[in-house]
């Protein structure tokens, strides 16, 4: 009961220390709010693009491999010039390798048809994305649907004029009106809807089915030609459950190289790109963030720190008196040090609790302009608190110690 009172009455003494000394201790705490605040925000901010890219992942599939002609990259080392002369992936090489791999679930050859106009009645639908595919793009990709189905094998391999069209596509041609079995245009040609997908909007790659016309890549052949550069042919891999992207890919490598004949000493000719390498090439980006955010908000709270020890010195001198006679009434040391290193931990976790306060204001403000989910997480309170307590501790423990030092008799004649 006795602890605990002395913590009520220190709780008090810093609130009487904010009320008598507003402008001091503004300062004081403004140091630790803007250190809480950038620290947290910060990791605010890495939490919610980790988050990000993890759900692209997932949505691609973790454990899908990529065979093109170029790699992931673009930045520092990246001799381009040995990528330049490397072979296009081929429908041809799609069919072997979906007849010769043991650890792919699926498999598709994709060919890219942008830019185009569609067209329905009156209504036309600028920039679309035409996706020419073969018939297990909707194992090897998640399509969710609204209405309707993916085409069929035998559609696949007659080349069918039919689309599955994205969110945004259906409503620029159709708007409320619904899409099946319409028939729509692209440069001329006549296809059928069979399906329409659920709006997904952007995910941290970019990526995004609500632009996209899916159609048979033998369909596709009519409208552009599927062994150009410009088409961007690739092939997607999926391993089967239990197996991840590594296993798929050191398959892939030697199944590829033998369709090529490459001799061993040949280098690849080829790409094998996979989506968590980006997310793992993307994690020191994010530790190196992070890390600049700490060191901003250390040198902040620093300065807030000094500026609590310092009130917590003020308080000591002006309750010199009231110490001695607490010391003289029977208080223990450890008595005396545990009010002020209390009062100094409130005062931090006033000025902690301002600047998460500030991160949660800035979240919803972030979420609501820019559309985006920004959410301070239960961890990241806590830590900001936790960080507040060890300033409030570190702060305020040479005070806390100077006090409970005191001489009683010599504490007690300084107040007259």
């Amino acid at each position: 009961m006795l602890f605990l009172r002395s913590i009520k009455e220190s709780i008090l003494f810093a609130l009487d220390a904010l009320r008598v000394n507003k402008l001091r201790t503004i300062l004081s705490l403004l140091g630790v709010t803007i250190g809480i605040f950038l620290i947290i925000s910060v990791f605010t901010f890495v939490d919610m693009m980790e988050s990000k890219i993890r759900t692209s992942v997932e949505k691609l599939g973790d454990n899908v491999v990529y065979v093109q002609k170029w790699p992931w990259g673009g930045f520092g080392d990246y001799p381009w010039w040995n990528y330049f002369q490397r072979p296009l992936p081929s429908l041809e090489e799609h069919e072997k390798l979906s007849e010769r791999l043991q650890t792919a679930e699926a498999s598709t050859f994709n060919v890219s048809i942008n830019n185009r106009i569609l067209e329905f009645g009156t209504n036309s639908v600028e920039g679309a994305a035409l996706i020419g595919t073969t018939f297990e793009f909707d194992k090897v990709r998640d399509l969710e649907f609204s209405a309707g189905r993916y085409f069929t094998s035998m559609e696949m391999d007659k080349g069918s004029n039919v689309a599955i069209i994205g969110a945004t596509v259906a409503d620029g041609l159709f708007g409320s009106v619904d899409p099946i079995g319409k028939q729509i245009k692209v440069s001329g040609r006549q296809m059928t809807v069979i399906g329409t997908l659920v709006k997904e909007g952007d995910d941290m790659f970019g990526n995004t089915t609500d632009e996209w016309v899916i159609i048979p890549v033998k369909f596709a052949r009519n409208l552009t030609n599927i062994r150009s550069e410009s088409a961007n042919p690739d092939i997607w891999v999926k391993g089967k459950p239990g197996i991840n992207a590594a296993e798929v890919e050191a398959e892939l490598r030697g199944v590829m190289r033998s369709i090529r004949k490459l001799s061993p000493g040949e280098k690849d000719d080829f790409a094998l790109n996979r989506n968590d390498i980006v997310a793992q090439q993307l994690e020191p980006i994010f530790a190196m963030v992070n890390f600049a955010g700490w060191v901003i908000g250390l040198f902040s709270i620093l300065v807030g720190g000094f500026g609590i020890a310092n009130i917590m010195f003020v308080s000591v001198k002006e309750r010199t008196n009231i110490i001695g006679i607490q010391k003289s009434l029977g208080a223990k040391n450890y008595f005396v040090l545990s009010q002020f290193l209390v009062e100094s931990i409130a005062l931090c976790l006033l000025g902690g609790l301002i600047g998460l306060l500030l991160v949660y204001i800035l979240s919803l403000v972030v979420s609501m302009v820019f559309g985006v989910t920004l959410t301070l997480s239960a961890w990241n309170a806590t830590l900001g608190i936790l960080i507040s307590v060890v300033i409030g501790l570190v702060a305020g423990y040479w005070p806390a110690y100077s006090a409970a030092r005191l001489d009683p008799v010599e504490a007690i004649r300084s107040g007259f």
